[in-house]
């Protein structure tokens, strides 16, 4: 694994975003992955290893999370400056195609700039996200973000297991990643490794739904929707009506599964790996 960072442009100045790179510089298979609302790049090490001999894979820290700069206040967090931060990175890594995987945020992202003209997108996999997130939803996920903190990282990893109970089939290891990827110490204490101010602008915004049914209708690129079959924010409903828009949309169904797949557990890196493989141009 290569760290690099790229400076991007905001209203105030410049902010850092640091980026993973996994596999060959010379490989012309550019593979993106971006991960959820209160997450970071490094939930993809697993997935970003596997896939390397296939790709060169490329993790960011979405601006605001894990090693990546925080906005400067006043600034906001939002799906614009995202992507205006993953162009400055594409124009950095001299790319003109990907293939993309999001989580959650990471795939609304990759579904916005998939339908611009001449947009980089050669192929999508969106991981337990899709044309329309519910206010409900929303509103679970503001209730657990925020700057808690804690005594010991073991009593971080405690509120790590209960608030993610999608990644209930991870090892210890695996938890301990998580844990050591996804704090920051403030004087004794330990709390999570995201901007605060996340928390804020989710809380502002959740008592509307999201509906992204005109931005998923102009998705041309081929698909992979991963659906956790027990997730509140892709429900049975959306698949079906994004399914009926795209009728030749893939879907990977994980039984008993809430919000969101981990993409860790090895049964989930091989369903992606497969589809990539088989949708190579």
């Amino acid at each position: 694994m290569r760290t690099g960072s790229v400076m991007a442009l905001n209203p105030q100045g410049f902010h850092r975003m640091v980026y993973h790179e996994w596999g060959s510089a010379d490989n012309d298979r550019v593979l993106v992955c971006v991960h959820g609302l209160a997450r970071n790049s490094r939930d993809f090490d697993a997935l970003a290893l596997a896939l390397s001999r296939d790709y060169r894979v490329i993790c960011p820290d979405i601006v605001g999370r894990g090693a990546s700069d925080w906005l400067p206040a006043g600034v906001p967090y939002d799906i614009p400056r995202y992507m205006s931060d993953i162009t400055t990175l594409l124009a950095r890594l001299d790319v003109d195609q990907v293939d993309w995987i999001g989580t959650s945020m990471g795939g609304i992202i990759g579904m916005c700039l998939a339908v611009l003209p001449n947009n980089p997108i050669r192929s999508l996999v969106l991981n337990d996200v899709g044309s329309f997130v519910s206010s409900e939803a929303l509103q679970r996920i503001a209730a657990y973000l925020g700057e808690p903190q804690f005594e010991s990282l073991q009593e971080l990893e405690q509120y790590m297991r209960q608030t993610y109970t999608a990644y209930q089939g991870l090892t210890d290891y695996q938890w301990q990643h998580l844990v050591q990827y996804g704090h920051r110490q403030i004087g004794d204490a330990y709390t999570l490794h995201y901007d605060p101010r996340i928390a804020e602008a989710t809380r502002e915004n959740q008592h509307q739904d999201v509906d992204l049914t005109p931005v998923w209708q102009q998705v041309s690129c081929p698909q992979l929707l991963i659906w956790g079959d027990q997730s509140d924010v892709l429900t049975a409903d959306t698949v079906a009506k994004m399914r009926e828009y795209k009728p030749d949309l893939d879907l990977y169904q994980i039984p008993g599964m809430p919000h969101a797949p981990s993409l860790m557990e090895p049964e989930q890196i091989n369903a992606v790996l497969q589809w990539l493989r088989n949708n190579r141009n």
